[in-house]
Parts: structure tokens; sequence; C-alpha cells
């Protein structure tokens, strides 16, 4: 039986169905999720529109804090893995990180404080689009003989090939997606509920009255945390596309 003083500060489903069900909140079925990806795709076009739709030689702050970011993308990510040809895919990393970020950083936005990413259907969409992208290059560049190299690694004895073929085939095409889906998503709801966990417990030691000088100690973990969560945003957006950079490039350099 849950506790009085609990019933004060949440609000228990008498389903569990209700903790997964997203009622429509505007028509068409727009549900909460579907409302802050499309915001963190608005912020993520404006974020990268707006300093460059008219640059200054003199740039602005905002101007100088979003070029470093792009060229970090541009030259620390897509350059140095893939190499000359990542001038082909700035186009699908760049955006990819900034959307990520917004996605992720939602769950600690103030009055939203829900990570849209902490949904296994965003990541496995992005996921899923990745894996696309990555087999797609290597039939344009190496064609069939893509799947070749892929799943016989040059110098493995002819003998191991029974054993090497179908190891390299579930890595490569299925172990690929799934790592980065469940890497995201494990990484943000893990940190949505920890955040959920001390600030419950905070609003019920608060409302305890005999005990109201204890409610400080989950609060000091929850802002903790919260800064973590930021850095975790920040690293799971940079993960994220960094991987996508190095399937790229191994597509690109499949005979290697």
């Amino acid at each position: 039986m849950i506790p009085a003083v609990l019933a004060q500060i949440v609000e228990v489903p008498s389903d569990i169905n209700e903790l997964f069900d997203w009622p429509a909140v505007l028509p068409w079925g727009i549900n909460r999720v579907v409302l802050l990806t499309f915001l963190a795709t608005l912020a993520t076009f404006l974020f990268l529109y707006i300093p460059f739709r008219k640059p200054r030689i003199v740039p602005t702050k905002f101007q100088v804090v979003v070029e470093s970011m792009v060229e970090f993308v541009r030259k620390d990510v897509a350059r140095d893995i893939i190499g000359p040809e990542s001038v082909k895919y700035e186009w699908l990393l760049i955006p990819m990180f900034f959307w990520l970020l917004f996605l992720n950083i939602l769950e600690v936005t103030p009055l939203v404080n829900f990570p849209v990413t902490s949904r296994m259907a965003i990541p496995a969409f992005l996921a899923i689009f990745v894996w696309f992208v990555f087999v797609f290059v290597g039939f344009k560049k190496h064609g069939f003989m893509y799947i070749v190299h892929t799943l016989v690694p040059p110098g493995v004895p002819k003998a191991l090939l029974p054993l090497i073929i179908p190891i390299e085939l579930i890595s490569v095409f299925f172990i690929r997606p799934v790592a980065l889906a469940v890497r995201l998503f494990a990484n943000m709801i893990a940190g949505h509920i920890m955040l959920a966990v001390f600030f419950v417990t905070t609003a019920g030691y608060f409302v305890l009255g005999p005990k109201l000088i204890a409610w400080p100690i989950p609060f000091a973990f929850a802002i903790v945390i919260t800064g973590f969560e930021i850095f975790v945003a920040i690293l799971q957006a940079f993960i994220f596309t960094l991987l996508t950079a190095v399937y790229i490039e191994s597509s690109i350099h499949v005979e290697h």
C-alpha cells in the first residue's frame, strides 16, 4: 500500500499501461513525444541557420559558439575519421549531432524534463537510418564486393571462414544498429529515472514535517545528477555521431 505522503507527491496510475500511453495533445494524433521532437527539430534548424544567414565579419558570441561546435563536428569527427571524403557526409553528421543534443537536453529543460530519446522509437529510427546510410555507401563504393569484403576480412584462413562469416554478418548488419539504439536509449532513460527518484524523494521529505531537515540531501544529489545529465546529453550525441562516422568510414574503406 502506498503511503499517504507519496499520494500527495506523485499520481499513481490505476493501470500500468498508462505509463506507456501518450494521448494526443494536438490534432492529427500529435502527442507529447511528437511535439517535443518537432520542437527539437525546429531548434536545430534555427541554431544552425541564424548564425550563418548573415554572417558578420566580426562575429557575435552566439556565432562564435555555433561555428566552434560545427567546426568540431566537421574536423574532429567527420574529417579525422572519414578522411578526404568527409565533405560528402557533413550534411548528415552535423545536423545529427545538434538534433540529438537538443533531443537529449530536454531531459533537464525546465517545465519539460523529458528526454525524447528515452523512448525507443527515436533511437531505433536513427539507428535504422544510419544502417541504411552505411550499407548504401558500401554498395555505392564497392558494389557487391562490399558484402564480400565485409564478411571475409583479409588474411583470414579459409578454414575459419564458416565461423567468421556468420560472426561478421551478425556484428556488422545486426549488432551495429541495435547497439546504437540501445546505448542511446539506455543512457537517457537511466538518467531520467535517477532524476525522478531524487526529486520525488526530495518532495517526500519536504512534505514530511518531522523529517524536514533530511530533504536537502536528496536535493543535493538531484542537482549533481542534473549537471551530470547535461554532460551525458552532450556525450551521447557525440558518441552516436562518432559511431555513425566510423561505420561510414568502414563502408568506404571496407577492403582494409
